[in-house]
């Protein structure tokens, strides 16, 4: 599915801390399950990282391991 690659205002901020984005490493990230909405963006993988932690979007996708 294509998508159209913008580059973010220039005072664009964290959706997670709210800092300026271009302040460090930006990543953006957008949905395309359902008709790619607008992207989000964060001002690093920290803040990334910490979103999907908060959030628990991470619980119960992982496989499962039985060591047994």
């Amino acid at each position: 599915m294509p998508t159209a690659i913008e580059t973010p205002d220039a005072d664009q901020h964290c959706a997670y801390c709210g800092c300026p984005i271009f302040a460090h490493d930006p990543i953006c990230v957008r949905d395309c399950t359902a008709d790619c909405g607008s992207p989000t963006y964060y001002c690093n993988y920290g803040c990334l990282a910490a979103h999907i932690e908060d959030e628990e979007l991470a619980t119960g996708a992982t496989c499962q391991w039985d060591p047994t």
